[in-house]
């Protein structure tokens, strides 16, 4: 199943303009890997591939950024990863949601649209 999602105002530098499982179209360019995202950070070179492969020392480049809020999309389904690996950022006052990428996506979407400070953190 493909989602594309369309810009309105939206003042994010990057932008999410299409996702299906395992691909993610920012802007012009077509992503197969993990990313981290923001509206003026992009990190196409995010270490795990998929949520087994998710480690604390992973979400250390999310908390140099300072969010307010990390959009964790775990994959095609939504999956829980454990409260060790990303426990600092709730400590540090970073709301965590955790959900499908993409559902992930969308939210990201509505809230940079808002000027929200959010990073999502996306596991294709």
């Amino acid at each position: 199943m493909s989602s594309v999602l369309t810009r309105d105002d939206n003042p994010a530098s990057y932008q999410i303009h299409s996702y299906q499982p395992g691909r993610i179209k920012i802007n012009t360019r077509l992503f197969t890997q993990s990313l981290i995202l923001s509206a003026t950070t992009l990190i196409s070179d995010w270490r795990p591939q998929q949520l087994s492969d998710l480690m604390a020392a992973d979400f250390a480049a999310i908390i140099a950024l300072r969010p307010d809020i990390l959009l964790l999309g775990t994959g095609a389904t939504l999956e829980f990863p454990s409260i060790s690996c990303y426990g600092e950022l709730i400590n540090l006052g970073i709301g965590v949601e955790i959900m499908n990428t993409g559902a992930a996506c969308r939210t990201y979407t509505a809230l940079t649209a808002e000027n929200r400070n959010v990073i999502a953190a996306l596991l294709l």
